[in-house]
């Protein structure tokens, strides 16, 4: 029997044993060196040859990551790995460092309980990492740390071991500050990490060793032998170091004594991603991470597979799944039967007859599922909380199918797509056979049109990106007079904009936004707290995208019976703004008063809609009409006398430098710029500094276009959308 199958029987024999699972994942900047350690962290642990680690990329399965060496998809495996006598099953989930794939990164960390931040030692803390960080404590996923690139310091740079362990306090301390920043209260100090008691490890995962103060205690090798072996920079050396000093070893002892057992980690987990009632039979079993309790599973990936279809991949709070079982999605309403219950290994999925709380698992036969779904057996069970993302699509191409044959295709195929991956949006327009698709990023749609053609086999042509906007007011307009078509009804109409507390708190999560209003008292209060007046925060009756429609009025016959209707307006005005037909943002709609029909009939749908439409359009004229763009973070890294090129090219994009920082000859510039003029920049930047910069981006909300520019790019996107370049004034909608 081969070392894989044995550890596959041992592996399905601790799936049953909770206390002996650890749920992690792997989180970094981009080329920080995850998906290599992730790689040799499974070849140790007799997952795949050795030979092949750090070559093969096991979790960069999908050929396009290997084509493009990065991660795009969060995989996960499971591995086997012995400390102190005991064996222990530990799920791993990998986790991409590119910032168009963020949302992967927020679903991946729902699903474990601890994560192995990694940090370039070259490099040190970089934007990406600061947002994994903040990502995983806003989950609750306890960190520990590895240095990586270890060997980069000695063999190129030359340090000395007095300046190498500088750095490393320097890495050490920032990622403590983050962690005192962002980790709930109780864990502020619990969690920081310390290279003396263990929880921070350094290394190099390409060369395969590593290194913590447990173990070289328990090993008698020294930080002076690691750092003799680096500098002799021979083969031989570094091979003799990775078997003295093996990193699934360091590593893996690490994540065993410092991070929790999923029995551990739920009872302050569930808390903060579920907010049903605890003491519920699903809560209780949930918080003790019961297997005999109902079955609680968050769906935190779909992963489409040429042979067994669409594969739900998540983590098993409570209960324990079985084949054949019948499991509900909640908010949907048929039951779908599971046709393969099985756990991970890099692409394969070692199929099992059941398994318990406190696992990641993978089925198959849930149809209804998408990334975020709540699975259980529990009719009355509450869905977890929804994860937020700190970015939203602002990219969009328009596709269409190269072969007529291929339309009804590609329309699977796009819903497919946005099954796999929810930060990719998808608008399907049946009549012109024009699809939008939008995501976060160049990158990020290039990556999926990829996977379009070459997985699904479909060709498309796709415009070049489009930039998404918003629109929003100035001031406060009204209230205007909007009439009903049979002159019968009349609705007056405020607006103003949203105090930006309310908008940020939309933004956070922590007001919801979408859907009925479940709890109107305890909003009020949120809102009163964040600012707005008591009768506004008591009379909201819709809150869309960072928007809110209140009702004002006092006393107004048959308005209760109308209200759905002014709502339905509300929302066909939030998905498309009079300025360019873009949706709303951070906009304050007040109904002030209204003349209603006392005949039902004579105030129906197609009399109520455009009534309160053009009031809020009219109104909106009058509040100053303000479009909004996408902005982005850019972050540069590059060499002190190639600075200019780089100033001046941001400030070719309508860029500002918000930061210059130094380290030796290395400058970091923070910049900010439009989305909108970012396109191209890959080959920009590279020609302009000879291909010797390291940068990335993050989205960084909503700002106001410049005024000068706003009548020039109103008119651009209108007329790409088939309207009359000049948007209609306040007169047009008060007739």
């Amino acid at each position: 029997m081969g070392r894989k199958e044995d550890n596959i029987r041992k592996a399905r024999e601790i799936m049953k044993q909770r206390e002996k699972i650890r749920n992690i994942g792997i989180a970094a900047h981009i080329d920080h060196g995850k998906t290599t350690l992730s790689d040799n962290l499974i070849a140790g642990a007799g997952m795949m040859s050795e030979e092949m680690a750090g070559k093969q990329l096991v979790l960069d399965y999908d050929e396009q990551e290997q084509a493009r060496g990065i991660t795009i998809n969060a995989a996960n495996a499971s591995m086997v790995h012995d400390y102190k006598g005991d064996s222990y099953l530990i799920n791993l989930i990998d986790t991409p460092g590119h910032v168009d794939f963020g949302g992967d990164v927020t679903r991946a960390m729902r699903a474990v309980d601890g994560a192995i931040v990694v940090v370039c030692g070259v490099e040190g803390i970089m934007p990406q990492t600061e947002t994994v960080i903040r990502q995983a404590l806003k989950e609750r996923v306890k960190p520990v740390l590895f240095i990586n690139k270890v060997d980069r310091l000695i063999n190129e740079l030359k340090v000395t071991p007095e300046e190498m362990q500088q750095r490393f306090v320097k890495v050490v301390t920032g990622v403590n500050k983050l962690i005192a920043r962002y980790a709930p209260d109780e864990f502020k100090k619990e969690w920081q990490v310390k290279i003396e008691d263990g929880t921070v490890a350094f290394g190099s995962a390409y060369h395969n060793w590593a290194i913590s103060v447990p173990f070289m205690k328990k090993s008698n090798i020294s930080f002076k032998d690691i750092y003799e072996y680096n500098q002799k920079g021979d083969k031989n050396a570094i091979k003799e170091l990775a078997k003295k000093s093996p990193i699934h070893q360091v590593l893996l002892d690490m994540v065993i004594e410092h991070l929790p057992n999923p029995i551990e980690a739920q009872r302050y987990r569930i808390p903060n991603i579920w907010k049903g009632d605890p003491e519920s039979p699903v809560g209780k079993a949930m918080l003790n991470c019961d297997p005999n309790g109902p079955v609680a599973m968050m769906v935190t990936k779909i992963i489409i597979d040429p042979h067994a279809g669409e594969v739900a991949v998540g983590r098993l709070f409570s209960g324990k799944i079985k084949k054949g079982q019948e499991l509900r999605v909640v908010g949907m309403p048929n039951k779908n039967r599971v046709q393969q219950v099985a756990f991970s290994v890099g692409a394969d999925r070692i199929q099992v007859d059941e398994i318990d709380a406190g696992n990641i698992v993978s089925l198959v036969g849930i149809k209804d599922a998408v990334s975020g779904s709540t699975l259980t057996t529990d009719p009355g069970m509450e869905a977890f909380e929804e994860m937020k993302h700190y970015s939203e699509p602002v990219v969009t191409v328009a596709l269409e199918a190269k072969h007529m044959k291929d339309l009804p295709k590609l329309v699977e195929v796009l819903r497919s797509v946005a099954k796999e991956d929810p930060s990719i949006q998808v608008e399907i327009n049946q009549e012109t056979g024009e699809h939008l698709m939008s995501g976060m990023g160049e990158l990020h749609l290039e990556v999926t049109i990829y996977r379009i053609e070459h997985e699904h086999g479909v060709e498309v042509k796709s415009s070049p990106p489009i930039v998404v906007y918003r629109e929003s007011v100035e001031h406060k307009g009204g209230p205007f007079e909007g009439k009903s078509p049979n002159k019968h009804n009349r609705f007056y109409i405020e607006v103003e904009p949203l105090e930006p507390e309310i908008v940020d708190a939309i933004h956070e999560g922590t007001v919801q936004s979408g859907g009925k209003i479940k709890d109107s008292k305890a909003l009020a209060k949120q809102l009163e707290e964040l600012g707005m007046k008591r009768d506004e925060a008591k009379n909201v009756k819709a809150i869309r995208g960072h928007n809110m429609f209140i009702d004002v009025t006092k006393g107004i016959q048959y308005l209760h019976e109308t209200m759905e209707l002014c709502i339905q307006a509300f929302e066909e005005v939030y998905n498309g703004g009079p300025l360019a037909s873009e949706k709303l943002m951070g906009v304050k709609v007040k109904l002030v008063d209204a003349k209603l029909h006392e005949d039902s009939i004579h105030r129906g749908p197609a009399q109520v809609i455009p009534a309160v439409r053009n009031a809020i359009y009219g109104a909106m004229c009058q509040a100053g009409r303000i479009l909004l763009e996408p902005m982005q973070k850019v972050f540069i890294n590059v060499p002190q006398e190639l600075m200019g090129s780089v100033t001046r090219e941001m400030q070719q994009r309508r860029g500002t430098i918000i930061d210059i920082q130094q380290e030796g000859d290395m400058t970091t510039v923070v910049a900010k710029a439009p989305v909108a003029e970012m396109f191209g920049f890959a080959g920009a930047i590279r020609s302009a500094t000879g291909g010797r910069a390291l940068w990335s981006t993050e989205n960084s909300g909503f700002e106001r276009v410049p005024r000068e520019l706003q009548p020039k790019i109103v008119a651009q996107i209108r007329t790409r959308k088939g309207l009359k370049p000049e948007p209609y004034d306040e007169a047009y909608y008060a007739d």
